[in-house]
């Protein structure tokens, strides 16, 4: 007869090695794509937007097989040409004709679900399917845009890194350290308030500095516009886990070892970029905002 707190230990123990094992394969992997991130981003040109277009296509796939599950072609086909054509619009200088490349694809990835689909077909499938042209879109139009701002692209890019990726860490960190309250538990339950409000300070901490070192924006400006990103990307992180509830899943695929898929890894990285842009359009208007959406970030 097995003990049944020998057992319990035992079963405590495996849980906290594979934590671990996670975390380990998670700091690994964190490793070999910040780099690429980074000099993707510095290199800026043909370099991002080729590299932003393929991370959007891989969110493309994950979303469409999450929903569908499996990749269908008339599905996804008008999503890629949509995002293809994105490319093109966004490298010659037409943003708004980008964004309307975006729609026509969702449009018509929607309207590919009108026949019936093999294994899943219900009365939302049309708009789950046009939502992954748009998720992915989002993935592409935003980064692309703010780095494309020739002035303070970069700049842009490296404020958005520091933000998302401390509120990612640091939300990691102080939640496991300190538990407590679940920030949405039907959704994510492994979020605290206490990580929640970790990643916040740390976003706030590293955007803030990276925007004051990088374009010279005012440090209390920096801090307020690093919470709005911060705060926007941990709800895309928590809008994305909704959608792996909603269809059973735990990881969007498993591309990246202790990630899962390309959509777990940018979920609030893509929000806060659309984020971003909003602000710019907002402040300066639509043509003027997408044109030079950096500078309508950080300049004030």
């Amino acid at each position: 007869m097995i003990d049944q707190h020998e057992d319990g230990a035992g079963a405590k123990t495996a849980a906290t090695s594979g934590a671990a094992h996670n975390f380990t394969q998670r700091l690994i992997s964190a490793a070999v794509l910040a780099p690429i991130g980074v000099i993707c981003a510095y290199a800026g040109g043909w370099l991002f937007l080729l590299a932003t277009a393929a991370a959007a296509v891989a969110i493309l796939w994950e979303w469409t097989t999450l929903v569908l599950h499996r990749a269908e072609a008339k599905v996804v086909a008008p999503g890629l040409a949509g995002i293809l054509a994105a490319l093109g619009f966004v490298a010659a200088g037409h943003p708004i004709t980008a964004i309307v490349a975006i729609m026509l694809g969702a449009l018509i990835s929607g309207g590919a679900t009108a026949s019936p689909l093999p294994e899943r077909h219900d009365a939302g499938t049309s708009l789950w399917a046009a939502g992954g042209t748009i998720y992915a879109g989002l993935a592409f139009l935003g980064p692309a845009l703010l780095r494309n701002d020739r002035t303070f692209g970069l700049s842009a890019i490296l404020f958005l890194f520091a933000t998302v990726w401390a509120t990612d860490i640091c939300a990691y960190l102080v939640g496991r350290a300190l538990g407590g309250p679940l920030l949405w538990q039907r959704v994510s339950p492994k979020k605290t308030w206490s990580g929640a409000c970790g990643g916040l300070v740390g976003g706030v901490a590293a955007g803030a500095l990276v925007a004051y070192a990088s374009a010279g924006t005012g440090p209390v400006t920096a801090g307020i516009l690093a919470s709005l990103l911060s705060i926007a990307s941990q709800i895309g992180d928590l809008f994305e886990s909704a959608v792996k509830r909603r269809f059973g899943a735990k990881d969007a695929s498993a591309l990246i070892p202790g990630h899962g898929g390309v959509m777990d890894r940018l979920d609030g990285f893509l929000v806060a970029a659309a984020v971003a842009i909003v602000i710019a359009v907002l402040r300066h208007g639509l043509a003027q905002g997408l044109a030079a959406p950096a500078e309508g970030l950080l300049l004030w």
